[in-house]
């Protein structure tokens, strides 16, 4: 069993992509045809963190005793990771918040490339929830890990992987500001289509700080429709 987060040498890459060919990633010509696929749509930033998010969400995996091959589908984790990000694109920026939108984006590409349904599901699932660790660490590996990779390369550091791993793929990947990268590709969608960033969302809070807006109260949020319902309301009753 391959383990990618104990050792780099020795592994085949996606094939003619330069440097990238030293990390360990899925072999087949569809996980090749996906990363050309999110070069074209992303930024290098964006990019290089959704690749940092298969390697690293696999070793939360590893770390955890959950290996590919025995509990998942390698090639599917890749495809949700590798494609996760669509929505902060041109082409992915429609009028949902971008994790629903880049999913969307993500299934069109894989029903194209002729992916059976239920395997383009899984991968939608992973993208439309992949800021929602609190859900999607709750489903199987394919999901679980494209929101841990995610999370590990945006909010992580590098104690949580073995020792030198991050420095290895930095060295190929390198990190171009990934954190106010997505922040601002984020919220610079969000502004032009507010609709992009529904209130407690991620979206919806990097919006907030952004522009100091005051989000409303729950009784305000539904007083609003005109039931009433804290009229005469006692809590201690």
């Amino acid at each position: 069993m391959d383990n990618t987060c104990e050792d780099l040498d020795g592994f085949g890459g996606i094939g003619g992509l330069g440097g990238i060919d030293e990390l360990p990633f899925p072999k087949s010509d569809l996980a090749a045809r996906a990363v050309r696929h999110a070069r074209s749509l992303e930024s290098p930033a964006i990019f290089n963190h959704s690749l940092r998010t298969y390697l690293y969400g696999r070793c939360a995996g590893e770390r955890d005793g959950v290996l590919p091959g025995r509990d998942y589908d390698d090639e599917l984790l890749f495809l949700g990771c590798v494609l996760h990000d669509a929505g902060l694109s041109a082409e992915g920026d429609r009028d949902q918040r971008f994790e629903v939108d880049g999913a969307d984006v993500a299934a069109e590409f894989l029903t194209r490339e002729g992916v059976p349904a239920d395997r383009v599901e899984v991968v939608w699932d992973a993208i439309a929830l992949h800021t929602t660790d609190t859900i999607a660490l709750r489903k199987r590996p394919e999901i679980a890990l494209v929101s841990a990779g995610a999370r590990l390369d945006v909010a992580g550091n590098a104690k949580e992987l073995p020792t030198g791993y991050a420095d290895r793929v930095h060295a190929v990947l390198p990190r171009l500001h990934t954190a106010p990268a997505l922040r601002d590709a984020i919220v610079g969608q969000a502004l032009a289509k507010p609709g992009k960033a529904p209130l407690f969302t991620l979206p919806g809070e990097l919006v907030r700080q952004r522009t100091g807006a005051d989000w409303p109260t729950w009784e305000q949020m539904t007083q609003s429709p005109g039931w009433g319902d804290f009229e005469g309301y006692d809590p201690s009753a």
